[in-house]
């Protein structure tokens, strides 16, 4: 076939045919060549001081195809057989789905079934009986009762492989510091077939990714497109989608068209933390390397133009360099230009250069002040540029503050193409679907939300006539892969089933649909108004009593646990919730009560009242953005890394976040707004010693205001693994301190810690870690007679000591809920469905371990009632919908000393709390004896 790579096959190997020898393609070029030989003979004949060189033929042929436009072979679609085939693999079935084919805009299903032979869909919808009988018993058949089935998810921003999990030195081959252009580089010299995240990925649907090169550089280098299943070569040449011809020096390249390239650029603060880099010198960075390649470009078109017109006189080699070869294919038009841009600053130099030097650029990736700047974006050269977006992952750094959860409706809403990305392991790739689940919450219809990680990218990278649509790689879901917690059932990559043994179950039919997500027409147009950066704080409520009606499910504390007080079922009534001066005082049903004509009527349209959230794990209120010293606390002085000034308490100081404490921050006012009404935070630290946590409500304008900090101290907090420090030193260092024998105010706390009366939290990830603690917890219980208070904290492995952390009484906080091996001290994961049919939270739930949800960023803590929701789903029925509420209230009180203190209580609209129908419209706070409404 054509289309075949022209050296790594799939299958066993056969005796090869000529087919281009016999193509029409061949043949016209054979005339070509004779017509013009013939045409050389001839002038050489009348001018014999000419000399025709020797390689006259492949001159021609060069020339001929200089600007011809990457694309599939004429007779691609009529293959039979996949390059990518490998031997052996079974002819499927896949009978009784629900099929999104990613056609007519992303609005076309079938209901029917999917034949897969040779690596390719051979048929859809309804299969004669005829064509399935011919298969015999070689046919395997998969019943998907229903399911939905997607196209193979794509992921168009990927450093799966070369930022490599878990993350050792050995293994980061992200960026080169060499160079601000290195047009030269491959990432494919880089992959590492070895990353943990390949099979993770999978699992999450994720079918191919495009592996760039990092952002240190103006120009980093050439991106390769690949396959993530392994392959029985095992090389990373045999991973690859669709290569260029010249990778492997083929013959077949001057008779076909050329094949998509893929090229990384970057402008903004990525590359300006190069040493003796700035921004403002990268468009004439840009320049001047575009110039050298136009001036390349020029001399090959004047060197085809006189060998076409048979002037041989004066010609030599053709002139090429292999340094700029790429950029000058950049100039044809043959390679998709991938820009990491975030500003409109750098937006607008890029847009400058692409039609300087006439290039189009294929997407802007990060991008988050596109929305801001459509107009901009369409000025590129050639056709629109895509964009490529987190959906709420911003304000990480200054060129990402003005971030907004609805740039991809109003990008959508200018005609511009969207893609979610993950920028794996920024997020991991494994979830990309939740990153196109939340662009369509926030107002993305859902057609082009599941447009977005399967047939955008993939045209957007000139490949979907190999992905992208039902063609070739599919996903059978366990619910619409919108909704939340959507899992695959199985994954095919080239026809080959990809998870051994799923575990999954078949989920309810309020899962089957697109979710009837909330309007934010409001916020968005907001967005825009204020240039990306909106009023966030609520409005209060005029009177002092409200009545919120129409309602379908209240949760209420009680003690340290959550219950439930009301709840409909088919055929009941909705309930009622009156509350006043901040204070519920009905709840359920409430007809029997009269109000007064001033009180506030809120209908929630079968919403729901639950307790409010805290947040723990990032840290927010200490920091507001991360790339910025100066918005932060900052770090303290670890005693084991450093000296601490005498002045400050020496060895025996002991840091307070409460004293640092920043409120009305970004990222703590949306965490409010998404039902996040208090948050936990510890002093930032690179060592051992962190300090002592205080707790504060997210919804404060200050710290002067009443209320704002609810407890100015919560617990002690350590982390170890996280030191150069060895962790035997660490561990004989909280021995010493926990027996007594600290000085200073550190010396008096770790003795309230050995009594039971402050909780002692750890960071930890490592069950090796763990095992030293709960030793070491013993050890001191022994000695003193009290029970300390301890919380493991990160705890991606904790599972594997779930048993004895139940028996020892102590306490796990997971960071990151959905884990990844990001570490080698944290790799030992539990990944849950599909591949593992529990996860980490069920596994420790089950042995009695009070667990609570945390987050690593604080951009995230907003996500933190979805992630709930999805570890609900998560647990099959394991976790009570007040179990998983406590997962993120109740729980994290308990572990992290703020017991029995009270609680807001949050309102949603449209649906429940933990689900993509529901929309927070209201906080009820008996502090402030008040209603705030959004």
């Amino acid at each position: 076939m054509a289309d075949k790579l022209p050296v790594h096959q799939f299958n066993s190997p056969r005796k090869r045919s000529r087919p281009l020898l016999r193509s029409p393609l061949f043949s016209l070029v054979a005339v070509a060549l004779t017509l013009g030989l013939f045409n050389v003979k001839y002038n050489w004949q009348s001018n014999t001081t000419a000399n025709l060189p020797i390689n006259v033929a492949e001159i021609l042929q060069r020339c001929s195809l200089l600007d011809a436009e990457p694309g599939p072979p004429a007779d691609f679609h009529t293959r039979t057989e996949s390059d990518r085939f490998q031997l052996g693999t079974p002819p499927t079935l896949i009978k009784n789905a629900t099929i999104w084919t990613g056609r007519v805009s992303g609005h076309e299903t079938t209901i029917g079934d999917l034949l897969l032979d040779k690596g390719l869909i051979k048929d859809v919808g309804d299969i004669p009986q005829d064509v399935l009988d011919a298969y015999g018993e070689r046919l395997v058949v998969v019943d998907a009762a229903g399911a939905w089935v997607s196209p193979g998810i794509v992921d168009m921003h990927s450093h799966l492989g070369v930022d490599s999990s878990p993350a050792l030195d050995g293994a980061s081959d992200t960026n080169s510091l060499k160079g601000l252009v290195l047009p030269w580089l491959r990432s494919l010299d880089g992959l590492n077939t070895h990353d943990d995240a390949y099979r993770l990925s999978i699992s999450g649907g994720v079918t191919t990714s495009v592996i760039l090169p990092g952002s240190a550089d103006a120009i980093g280098g050439q991106a390769f497109v690949i396959k993530l299943r392994p392959t029985s070569e095992r090389s990373p040449s045999s991973m690859l989608l669709e290569p260029p011809y010249s990778l492997n020096n083929s013959e077949v390249e001057h008779l076909s068209r050329p094949r998509w390239r893929q090229m990384k650029h970057a402008c903004g603060e990525n590359p300006s933390t190069v040493p003796h880099s700035y921004t403002i010198w990268f468009a004439d960075i840009n320049s001047r390397s575009y110039d050298k390649a136009r001036k390349i470009k020029d001399s090959q078109d004047r060197y085809c133009a006189k060998a076409q017109s048979n002037q041989w006189e004066g010609l030599s080699d053709f002139p090429e360099d292999l340094q700029w070869e790429a950029l000058v294919d950049v100039l044809r038009g043959r390679v998709k230009v991938h820009n990491h841009c975030y500003e409109a600053t750098d937006l607008d130099g890029l847009v400058r250069i692409s039609n300087e030097f006439k290039f189009p650029i294929a997407a802007f990736h990060h991008a988050h002040e596109t929305y801001l700047v459509p107009d901009l974006v369409k000025k590129a050269y050639g056709p629109t540029p895509a964009v490529a977006l987190f959906a709420t992952n911003a304000r990480y750094k200054r060129e990402a503050y003005r971030g907004s959860e609805f740039a991809p409706r109003i990008l959508a809403e200018n005609g511009i193409k969207v893609i979610m990305k993950s920028d794996h392991p920024v997020l991991n790739s494994r979830h990309l679907i939740y990153e196109a689940q939340q662009a369509h919450y926030y107002g993305l219809p859902d057609n082009l939300g599941l447009a977005s990680v399967t047939s955008t990218p993939a045209s957007v990278i000139g490949l979907d006539h190999r992905i992208g649509y039902i063609e070739k790689d599919i996903v059978i879901w366990d619910s619409h892969p919108l909704a939340l917690g959507a899992t695959p059932k199985q994954v095919y990559i080239d026809g080959i089933a990809q998870i051994a043994k799923p575990f999954f179950v078949n989920k309810p039919k309020p899962f089957q649909t697109p979710p009837k997500t909330p309007k934010f027409d409001k916020e968005a147009k907001l967005a825009l108004l204020y240039d990306g950066l909106p009023p966030l704080e609520p409005s209060t409520s005029d009177s002092n009593v409200v009545l919120f009606t129409n309602v379908t499910s209240i949760y209420l504390r009680e003690g340290s646990e959550i219950r439930v007080a009301f709840a409909t079922h088919a055929g009941d009534n909705a309930g009622s919730v009156i509350v006043e001066h901040g204070h519920i005082t009905c709840a359920g049903d409430c007809s029997h009560i009269s109000v007064g004509p001033d009180v506030l009527h809120v209908d929630l349209e079968g919403g729901s009242i639950t307790p409010g959230l805290v947040t723990f794990g990032s840290p927010l209120g200490l920091a507001e953005i991360d790339g910025e010293p100066s918005t932060q606390d900052g770090a303290i002085i670890d005693p084991l890394s450093g000296k601490v000034p005498s002045i400050a308490g020496g060895d025996g100081a002991l840091i307070r976040a409460v004293d640092g404490l920043q409120f009305a921050g970004r990222d703590t006012l949306l965490a409010y707004r998404a039902g996040v009404t208090k948050a936990i935070v510890a002093p930032a630290s690179g060592g051992l010693l962190s300090g002592l946590s205080t707790a504060f409500s997210t919804g404060a304008a200050h710290k002067l205001t009443p209320g704002a900090v609810v407890r100015d101290i919560t617990a002690l907090h350590v982390a170890v693994d996280d030191s150069s420090i060895s962790i035997s030193t660490q561990i004989a260092t909280l021995r010493r301190l926990l027996l007594g024998e600290g000085g200073g105010e550190l010396g008096e706390r770790f003795v309230e810690v050995a009594q039971g009366m402050l909780p002692l939290v750890v960071r930890v990830h490592s069950a090796d870690v763990m095992a030293s603690l709960i030793k070491l917890k013993k050890e001191t219980e022994d000695l003193t007679g009290a029970n300390i208070r301890l919380t493991f904290s990160g705890a991606n492995e904790a599972h594997l000591l779930a048993k004895e952390i139940g028996e020892a009484n102590i306490g796990v906080i997971l960071t990151s809920p959905r884990p990844f091996p990001g570490t080698w001290k944290s790799r030992r994961i539990l990944p849950g469905p599909p591949l593992t049919e529990r996860s980490a939270i069920s596994v420790l739930h089950a042995q009695g371990v009070t667990v609570g949800l945390g987050v690593e960023e604080q951009w995230d803590a907003r996500n933190l009632r979805f992630t709930i929701g999805w570890a609900a789903i998560e647990a099959h029925g394991q976790l009570s919908k007040s179990e998983a509420l406590a997962l993120g209230s109740v729980n994290l009180e308990k572990l992290l000393g703020l017991e029995a203190n009270g609680s807001d209580f949050i309102a949603t609209k449209g649906g429940d709390f933990w689900s993509y129908e529901g929309k927070v419209a209201a906080v009820i706070s008996a502090n402030k004896e008040k209603v705030e409404l959004f």
